[in-house]
């Protein structure tokens, strides 16, 4: 008996090997083989399947009618909540359409793209993936709606670097950023202004985080202990939202 033949709409689904990933998705699809076992020719003569008994098929597979559910797709990112590249996830139609196949996070589970995303799990088995945690991303999502304030004082000369930095970091916004994961710009900071810092997260993303530099306060009255008790309240408020 010959192997199920692909047919989809009035020709037949071919597959090439080597193919990138497929953007399309694989709707009414019909599996079928023939019913009776067609016999050898002898050499040199035509095949033996023009009888009509020889196209007569048995339904193997049926996609045309299935139950229209939630969309199966193979994420090309890690994506928060759902999972890492080459996790097949079902999802809903309107997030699967709307945000993850047009954005490139992810493609149609297809047979094409299921082959492709195995034949990569093999070629990197053994090697770990360089993939952003999700508490990596919670913290860079956070961090790019932040500005860091930096106060040094006035009655000494000074000279911004990582070290205090991130000390600020963690005062501040309560994030603990190691020095070396942090890049200044190259020219010296040694007066008050507005700067930038860039955090790399992970040794792998990296933001950049709006920081003015101003005249150090030393809170010595309630009012200030109490402005920076409501800072940092609306702080950690920011931070749940976004967890």
């Amino acid at each position: 008996m010959l192997g199920p033949l692909w047919a989809r709409g009035c020709g037949l689904l071919l597959e090439a090997a080597g193919r990138a990933l497929s953007l399309s998705h694989a709707r009414d699809t019909v599996v079928v083989e023939r019913w009776w076992k067609v016999p050898l020719s002898k050499e040199g003569r035509p095949p033996r399947a023009r009888h009509r008994r020889y196209r007569v098929y048995r339904l193997v597979e049926d996609g045309k009618h299935l139950p229209r559910g939630e969309l199966e797709l193979i994420l090309t990112r890690a994506v928060e909540g759902l999972g890492r590249r080459g996790d097949i996830v079902s999802v809903k139609k309107s997030l699967g359409r709307n945000r993850l196949l047009p954005q490139g996070l992810a493609v149609y589970a297809s047979p094409e793209n299921r082959r492709l995303f195995e034949e990569e799990k093999q070629n990197q088995e053994g090697q770990m993936e360089a993939i952003q945690t999700q508490s990596g991303e919670r913290t860079l999502q956070f961090l790019r709606s932040c500005r860091l304030e930096v106060g040094m004082k006035n009655n000494v000369s000074w000279e911004l670097n990582a070290d205090i930095v991130a000390r600020n970091f963690l005062k501040n916004l309560r994030v603990s950023v190691p020095p070396h994961a942090l890049k200044l710009p190259d020219e010296p900071i040694t007066r008050w202004g507005e700067y930038w810092c860039d955090v790399t997260v992970n040794g792998m993303d990296t933001v950049r985080v709006p920081m003015d530099v101003v005249e150090f306060m030393r809170p010595r009255t309630k009012r200030r202990r109490h402005w920076q008790a409501q800072q940092a309240a609306l702080l950690a408020a920011r931070r749940e939202e976004l967890l």
